[in-house]
C-alpha cells in the first residue's frame, strides 16, 4: 500500500498533463486553421478588389486616351444608290408671286449656309452650283425654291454659290463663273461644278446634276424653244464639268462683256482638248425659262464673233489663270453663299 499511493498520485498528475497537452494542441490547431481561413478570405477579397481596381483603371485609361472622334463618331454611311429612290421624274413647276424667301427657308430646314448632304447615305458626288447674278432676285427665289428639293431628291452633297457682280458696268457672266469656281474651292474640294443661269429651272429630277467623264450639257430643250436644242453645238444655260475638266480648259474667257459668246468659247476650249460634250435624253433635259426682258447692262455683245475667232490662240492665257477680281463680301445665308465681287470693267 505504501508503494501504491505515490504511484497513483503520479498517474493522476500525468493524466492531467496529457489532458492539458491535448487541449493546448487542439487550441493551437484551431488557431492555425482560423488564421489560414482569414488569410484566404483576405487574399480573395484583395484579389477581387485588385481586379475591380484594374478594370476601373483600364476603363479610365481608355476614356483618357479616347479622342472626341472615338466618342462621337457615328457608324460609317453606306454609299447612296446609283439611282436615288426619291426621284419623282417630271414635276409641275409653279412660280407664285406670293412666294417669300422665308417660305423657301422653312421648306429646307436641312440646308445650312447653302449646303446639304444626304442623311442616310454617303453621296456619290460633291457638287458646287454656281449662279452668276445681278438684279434678278425674283428669278433667284424661284430657282432656289425648286432647285433645293430637286438636288436633295438626287441624294447629292451640294452647295449653292450666288456670285453677285457689284456696280453697274456691263455684265460678265463668264468671269463671274470663273470667280465662283475659285471661291468655292476655298471652302471644299468640290468634285463637280454646275454653271447655272438664274432663269432656267429644271423640270425633271432624272436630269442628274452630276459630272461625267466628259463635259455635260444639261439644257437640251426649254419651253421658249419648244423643248428643242437652240442650235447644234449649243453649250450654254446649264453645264456640268469636273474640277479637273474645267481647269484643263483654263475655265471661261474673261473678255466677254454683255450677252452672248462665252458659252461657245467654252465649247471651243473643250473641243481643243479633244473632249466630247454629252447630253441627257431630250425628254429628261427639259427646263422652264422664267420670262424676263433684256437687262440693262447686259446688252448683246457685238464683239463676240471676233473674240470667238481668237479662242484657239488665247485660251492658254485668258481664263482661270488671268481672272483678277476683288472680293467685297462673302455672306453665308441659309439657302446659299452670296459672293459679291468687283470684276473691273471692259478693256478698251
Amino acid at each position: 500500500m505504501g508503494f501504491c499511493l505515490p504511484v497513483c498520485k503520479i498517474l493522476r498528475r500525468g493524466k492531467y498533463f496529457v489532458l492539458l497537452f491535448l487541449s493546448l494542441s487542439l487550441l493551437a490547431w484551431i488557431a492555425t486553421f482560423s488564421g489560414e481561413t482569414v488569410k484566404s478570405i483576405q487574399l480573395s477579397s484583395a484579389t477581387t478588389q485588385s481586379l475591380i481596381r484594374a478594370d476601373s483603371l483600364t476603363d479610365k485609361f481608355k476614356s483618357w486616351t479616347a479622342t472626341p472622334e472615338d466618342l462621337n463618331t457615328p457608324p460609317p454611311k453606306h454609299e447612296c444608290p446609283q439611282e436615288s429612290p426619291l426621284l419623282k421624274g417630271a414635276v409641275k413647276l409653279s412660280f407664285e408671286s406670293s412666294l417669300k424667301l422665308k417660305d423657301v427657308e422653312t421648306e429646307n430646314k436641312g440646308v445650312t449656309e447653302g449646303e446639304c448632304e444626304p442623311v442616310d447615305c454617303k453621296a456619290r458626288q460633291s457638287v458646287a452650283i454656281l449662279i452668276p447674278h445681278r438684279n434678278r432676285e425674283r428669278h433667284l427665289l424661284y430657282l432656289l425654291h425648286h432647285l433645293h428639293p430637286f438636288l436633295q431628291r438626287q441624294q447629292l452633297h451640294y452647295a449653292i454659290y450666288v456670285i453677285q457682280q457689284a456696280g453697274d458696268v456691263t455684265f460678265n457672266r463668264a468671269k463671274l463663273l470663273n470667280v465662283g469656281y475659285l471661291e468655292a474651292l476655298k471652302d471644299f474640294s468640290w468634285e463637280c461644278f454646275i454653271f447655272h443661269d438664274v432663269d432656267l429651272v429644271p423640270e425633271n429630277d432624272h436630269n442628274l446634276y452630276v459630272c461625267d467623264n466628259q463635259p455635260k450639257h444639261l439644257v437640251v430643250g426649254r419651253n421658249v424653244t419648244g423643248y428643242k436644242l437652240r442650235y447644234k453645238g449649243y453649250f450654254g444655260g446649264v453645264t456640268a464639268m469636273t474640277k479637273n475638266q474645267f481647269l484643263q480648259v483654263n475655265g471661261f474667257s474673261n473678255t466677254y462683256w454683255g450677252w452672248g459668246g462665252e458659252d461657245d468659247d467654252l465649247r471651243i476650249r473643250v473641243e481643243i482638248q479633244k473632249m466630247k460634250i454629252v447630253r441627257p435624253p431630250a425628254d429628261v433635259a427639259r427646263y422652264t425659262m422664267v420670262f424676263h426682258k433684256r437687262d440693262s447692262g447686259n446688252e448683246i455683245n457685238k464683239d463676240r464673233m471676233r473674240l470667238l475667232g481668237r479662242t484657239p490662240q488665247v485660251w492658254r492665257k485668258d481664263g482661270l489663270n488671268s481672272c483678277s477680281y476683288k472680293t467685297l463680301s462673302v455672306e453665308r445665308l441659309p439657302l446659299y453663299v452670296n459672293v459679291t465681287v468687283d470684276i473691273g470693267k471692259p478693256q478698251s
